[in-house]
């Protein structure tokens, strides 16, 4: 089926949800306009200190057909964390200078980050912050109001305190997200183009289907996709190359797994956890309308056990910090992730049972984590993300570009960004 064609199919099926067809338009408008992302948009990045990670390099785009000028290497110090400094000098200049190479300027779309690359970016050394330090101390005089208050049942309103703590936790939030330095070098590599793009907190992701409608300050032609071939050894990443090239062919079969925590239901709320929960469960729904696998829906408050997750396929749920629960038997080709704080903060450390480390071991194809504290607002919006994967029609990294909404932050996506699992079915 020709592009044209198989767009406007697309758009039809979608036609009801106008946010995502608002989505659409975004990737339909990115820079070189084509519908899905292409093996001469992509840069290859490796390592040449990783001689495993040069071979893994060479290997995908050998199988990608990704042209070898496409293939480039860094100089880069081993180890999954670098400092800033390294990363300015090391990875993010050399990158620049490389994508000014390119003609046209905007022929590159997306980089992959290949094993033996670093994934994190230390932050600098914080300095002390007076108005930190002042509303600190304001929170702790304000507890102390309401917890007298509520001692003594004096008259004085301990409503009209509580509000006013909630305001001065807010601020504390935005406070630590706008000086927090700490990244993931993904999610920094995004928004390269921009030399200018503040160090410390997020900044909002144009192509994010939820702020399609607001001005931001980042402009669509300076932001890439970026992907990440990795895991705890080249076998692992040999392996997830080679399952995702597999399973385009047949197209990704077994169960669908969401795990929530509270029954679905409409009423008003303030609650992060609550908002999010829902949105879990509304992708189970549009799994589920898609037809194209069965979908199971867990809305108790415990995770999904051991030997539950028969044959699955896609997963997304909820919440267990590093402590991988093996629920899962995966199928070859499978995609998801798991909702929690520092999932991805090492895909090498030997012990260590975070999500993402875990999943890859044993099995899963592409998942998504974050390599620090990130706030449950910035994780990727599952019905979005999955929503688009199932239709089948953009690859894994656009399904990600347009769920995601920030960047220059904490997260990170593991898996080819050419993969589109449900891709041979319906074309």
């Amino acid at each position: 089926m020709c592009e044209t064609a198989r767009f406007m199919r697309f758009w039809r099926s979608f036609s009801r949800f106008p946010a995502v067809c608002c989505a659409v338009f975004c990737i339909v408008a990115l820079p070189g306009g084509g519908l899905a992302l292409t093996p001469e948009e992509i840069l290859v990045v490796a390592n040449e200190k990783s001689g495993e990670g040069v071979e893994l390099a060479r290997y995908y785009a050998r199988l990608r057909g990704i042209p070898k000028s496409n293939v480039v290497l860094l100089n880069v110090p081993v180890g999954e964390t670098c400092s800033r400094d390294v990363y300015e000098r090391q990875i993010a200049g050399p990158l620049r200078r490389i994508l000014a190479t390119f003609e046209p300027s905007w022929r590159i779309r997306c980089f992959v980050l290949i094993y033996g690359l670093p994934l994190r970016v230390k932050p600098p050394p914080q300095r002390a912050d007076a108005e930190v330090e002042a509303l600190r101390s304001q929170k702790q005089a304000l507890e102390e109001r309401i917890e007298k208050g509520s001692e003594s049942k004096s008259d004085f309103s301990v409503s009209a305190v509580a509000d006013e703590l909630e305001d001065v936790r807010n601020r504390l939030n935005q406070l630590k997200i706008s000086s927090d330095a700490l990244a993931s070098v993904d999610s920094e590599l995004s928004v390269v183009k921009g030399a200018d793009a503040p160090i410390g907190g997020w900044i909002e992701n144009p192509y994010y289907i939820g702020f399609s409608k607001r001005q931001l300050p980042v402009s669509k032609s300076k932001v890439l996709m970026v992907s990440r071939l990795d895991g705890p050894d080249a076998a692992s990443v040999r392996r997830i190359i080679d399952d995702s090239i597999a399973v385009e062919k047949k197209g990704l079969t077994g169960v669908a797994y969401f795990d929530a925590r509270w029954p679905m239901d409409d009423s008003a709320t303030r609650s992060a956890y609550r908002r999010y929960d829902r949105a879990i469960q509304r992708a189970a729904r549009r799994v589920e309308e898609s037809g194209r696998l069965p979908v199971v829906l867990d809305t108790a408050g415990t995770l999904f056990q051991p030997g539950q997750c028969q044959r699955a396929a896609l997963y997304c749920g909820w919440y267990s910090l590093a402590h991988y629960v093996d629920a899962f038997d995966w199928q070859k080709g499978a995609v998801g992730f798991h909702v929690a704080s520092s999932e991805c903060k090492t895909l090498k450390k030997e012990d260590s049972q975070v999500w993402c480390k875990r999943m890859i071991e044993d099995g899963v194809c592409a998942t998504v984590g974050p390599v620090g504290e990130p706030y449950l607002q910035s994780f990727p919006e599952p019905e979005v993300f999955f929503g688009f994967l199932t239709e089948g029609v953009l690859s894994l990294a656009e399904c990600y570009a347009v769920s995601l909404p920030y960047l220059s932050w904490k997260m990170v996506l593991i898996g080819d960004p050419l993969y589109r699992p449900f891709r041979s079915s319906r074309q």
